[in-house]
């Protein structure tokens, strides 16, 4: 048979075949799926990032106050801003509002000042930390003998230092539900709170 004219027979050229296609597709799907693995990975990593920098500027923000109140802030007893501060809503004993816009007085004195400022402060570290601890007191030792903060103070020193933890997901991919929560079992942030100026 004769070739007609203008069409040209190709000997040896074939396309793809169905099966190459098919394990060209699962390959690319593994991929597809490493990579989506990696993006999650690193949403996870970028949520934790800001909850630790918000914890910091959190911390941060409390020293400053309590650099500015430093007569009330370095007492042993009478101190508001010492405490234990760990179920929602955290909150001072005895909230005050006495610095707010709305406020019906004026504080009455340093102490009252501290106060109105705990009761304030806590409730933003509530709302930006789920879970949020909060335990600011006179601690020595902040860390145990491996190196690891620890919650419990020895109200020694002349230090006060701000320990904050909260509620963060696992990095125990395999945990799911209420297993893959970790709840503040150790501070996240150890902040030392370093005297002033006079």
């Amino acid at each position: 048979m004769q070739d007609l004219p203008g069409i040209r027979r190709r000997h040896g050229q074939r396309g793809f075949s169905l099966v190459e296609v098919l394990v060209s597709i699962v390959v690319l799907s593994f991929g597809l799926l490493g990579i989506v693995g990696l993006q999650a990975g690193a949403l996870q990593s970028n949520h934790d990032a800001r909850q630790q920098s918000a914890a910091v500027v959190l911390a941060r923000e409390l020293a400053e106050m309590m650099r500015g109140n430093k007569d009330v802030a370095m007492r042993a007893a009478n101190n508001p801003y010492l405490g234990s501060f760990r179920t929602s809503p955290l909150a001072p004993s005895a909230p005050s509002f006495c610095l707010g816009v709305a406020a019906t007085s004026p504080c009455a004195d340093a102490a009252a000042v501290a106060t109105a400022q705990m009761t304030e402060w806590l409730a933003r570290a509530d709302a930006q930390l789920p879970g949020a601890r909060v335990d600011v007191c006179f601690d020595g030792a902040p860390y145990d003998a491996d190196g690891l903060p620890r919650w419990s103070c020895d109200d020694t020193g002349d230090m006060v230092v701000i320990k904050i933890g909260w509620t963060r997901r696992s990095t125990d991919r395999s945990l799911s539900g209420d297993a893959a929560l970790e709840r503040a079992a150790v501070p996240s942030i150890v902040f030392p709170v370093t005297p002033g100026g006079s």
